[in-house]
């Protein structure tokens, strides 16, 4: 191989360079017969470079045979003379297409057998093929370009942070297990029989006590491990970057976030952001857009309908308005805080030409987030309203254009709940399907917005208890303090969560640093004083020792990445994921393990009945 050693790679030569010998090291991109007369497009990471030879001519009529053998993804040497190509073979998609190497000596350093699948720019192969065959998946121009995207904007954070004041420092791989939220996956001990090591599901706790120890900056390109059942995206093994501040309020966390993100932006894919995000509290997104992570690339606010539900005549809208106030009012005789009914509606611009069937469809995706029905009307030519309910409106149907801001052609949808939070969320769910139905999301454009303002509870109606919105250790802001208990319901808590184009990137909040503020919250969401000391004894014996005001935050890398490349799974930009059900195909995990393992650990296998 020494002698085969590359010289340049595949993507650096240009014009400049004709008359030098070089040597390629690489895989066959392509090859190409034209009697006798091979051109060879020759790949590694780096790009692609012509390789041509003419077995015509004397010189190279002992490439024959090996031009013969070579099929695509034979990795192989390359020993040749860079020239130019002719004006009218130049080729202005390859940043090498102004030259060409005319090869004096192939070498074949390993072959390839038939391909599973074409390796080409962006492969069209379903995903299960791509995830057995993950080592060629990534050969792609398409894959290599993510990882290496991946690469540029985990070097940008670390290089903003460090410039910054902020140290990376590691935490444990092996904990305690502290089940809340999803659950642990746990490692058996060998050396203590029948105890189990927690893979962590953040570093949380252990950047809290970072800030107790006095390092007051923190950051860490951490690895998170979460035991979910299959949903969505999510992946069993993921990547965040974690962040800790000590003697901070919000703003100075969502500044610092701000900051790093701009840097990211411009450094690795030349994006300008604005110095600062928008904000949003958490019942302004709720009520205008129906999510906490609303996608703000396109408008088609949802709005109240509430006052023209009087004037009307449909019985179930009030209905649903009066239900909602007898449950709001029982709610609050038991000092439980909760909205009420709701009436919403979403002005469609010019989709007044929606069919039944298409408007059905609609329905039918608002019903899968609780709502009972969807209704509908059309504004017509003469600014009146026809279709679905619009003739228990004719009396206030100026009322209702004008209010709603609606304009001739437009659609107009409704969902009422006797449950805010049901009318908001179903109807927002519609607003976000018909961004993607038609094409209202720019793929272009980065937008970015706070959500703040949380609760720091809610209430859990099978259970009949408080729980945390978050979790357990999120400062309740200052106002709130001396009604804790008496109104938990009220409580918003320091949380905040970064949203971009309609996902939730980011989620933090001021912790509680103070011992007896915590076991408040504790109490309130039912924790046993005793499990809370066995669940959380070491972080909350720590704040016994003059632990700081601390907050912090953790952006997704996997899914920044993945959205800065213009993708919508996250298995897009991670080098060998996992499939939907936490199975590897490639290395086939999780697998069985021998029985003499087994028998160290002292563990037995259940079979299932």
């Amino acid at each position: 191989m020494e002698a085969m050693k590359r010289t340049i790679d595949c993507g650096c030569l240009r014009k400049a360079d004709a008359g030098r010998t070089v040597i390629l090291n690489g895989w066959v991109h392509r090859k190409r017969d034209h009697g006798g007369i091979f051109f060879i497009n020759m790949r590694d990471r780096y790009g692609i470079t012509q390789v041509t030879v003419d077995t015509t001519v004397g010189g190279q009529a002992g490439l024959a045979d090996i031009c013969a053998e070579l099929r695509n993804e034979f990795c192989i040497a390359v020993e040749g003379t860079v020239r130019s190509r002719p004006g009218d073979m130049v080729n202005p998609a390859m940043t090498t297409g102004e030259v060409e190497v005319l090869a004096s000596k192939i070498t074949i350093l390993n072959r390839c057998e038939v391909l599973p699948f074409q390796i080409d720019e962006e492969t069209t192969a379903n995903e299960e093929l791509r995830l057995k065959y993950r080592y060629l998946d990534l050969r792609s121009a398409a894959m290599q370009n993510r990882i290496r995207l991946r690469s540029e904007v985990t070097f940008a954070v670390r290089e903003w942070m460090t410039a910054n004041g902020f140290y990376e420092i590691e935490t444990p791989t092996f904990i305690r297990s502290t089940p809340e939220g999803a659950r642990d996956y746990l490692v058996p001990s060998r050396l203590y029989p029948g105890k189990f090591y927690a893979l962590p599901q953040s570093p949380q706790l252990y950047k809290q006590l970072l800030m107790v120890s006095g390092f007051d900056k923190y950051f860490q390109i951490a690895r998170c491990y979460r035991d979910e059942d299959a949903r969505g995206d999510r992946q069993p093994e993921f990547t965040q970057i974690d962040i800790e501040m000590s003697f901070v309020s919000r703003d100075d966390i969502l500044a610092m976030t701000e900051g790093m993100l701009v840097h990211v932006f411009k450094k690795t894919i030349g994006i300008d952001l604005p110095p600062h995000f928008r904000r949003l509290t958490h019942e302004e997104a709720m009520e205008r857009y129906g999510s906490d992570k609303p996608d703000l690339r396109f408008d088609m606010p949802l709005q109240n309908f509430a006052p023209y539900v009087e004037a009307g005549g449909f019985q179930a809208f009030k209905d649903a308005l009066a239900q909602g106030e007898t449950e709001r009012q029982t709610a609050a005789a038991k000092g439980v805080t909760i909205a009420g009914g709701g009436v919403k509606a979403l002005v469609v611009k010019g989709k007044a030409d929606y069919s039944r069937k298409q408007i059905e469809e609609l329905e039918s995706h608002a019903k899968i987030y609780k709502a009972r029905g969807m209704a509908w009307m059309k504004v017509t030519e003469n600014a009146g309203l026809e279709g679905g309910v619009a003739k228990f409106f004719t009396e206030n149907a100026a009322q209702i254009i004008s209010g709603l801001g609606a304009t001739p052609g437009d659609l107009i949808l409704i969902v009422a709940d006797s449950r805010r939070n049901v009318a908001n969320t179903a109807l927002g769910a519609v607003r976000s399907k018909l961004g993607k139905d038609l094409n209202l999301c720019d793929t272009s454009r980065f937008e970015f917005v706070w959500i703040v303002d949380f609760p720091l509870f809610e209430f859990n109606e099978e259970e009949n208890r408080w729980e945390a919105a978050h979790h357990l250790f999120s400062w309740p802001q200052e106002q709130y303090h001396a009604t804790l208990e008496s109104d938990p319901g009220a409580v918003k808590g320091d949380l905040y969560d970064l949203v971009l184009n309609g996902y939730e990137l980011a989620s933090g909040s001021i912790r509680i640093h103070d011992p007896v503020l915590q076991q408040r919250i504790f109490s309130i969401a039912g924790f046993d004083p005793a499990e809370a000391e066995k669940r959380f004894g070491f972080l909350t014996g720590a704040f016994k020792f003059g632990a700081p005001p601390h907050g912090g935050i953790a952006p997704g890398l996997d899914r920044l990445v993945m959205l800065m490349a213009g993708q919508t799974s996250i298995k897009e930009v991670i080098t060998f994921p996992k499939n939907s059900f936490a199975e590897g195909l490639m290395d086939d995990s999780p697998g069985e393990i021998d029985q003499k393992q087994l028998d160290e650990l002292r563990i037995t296998i259940r079979k299932e009945k």
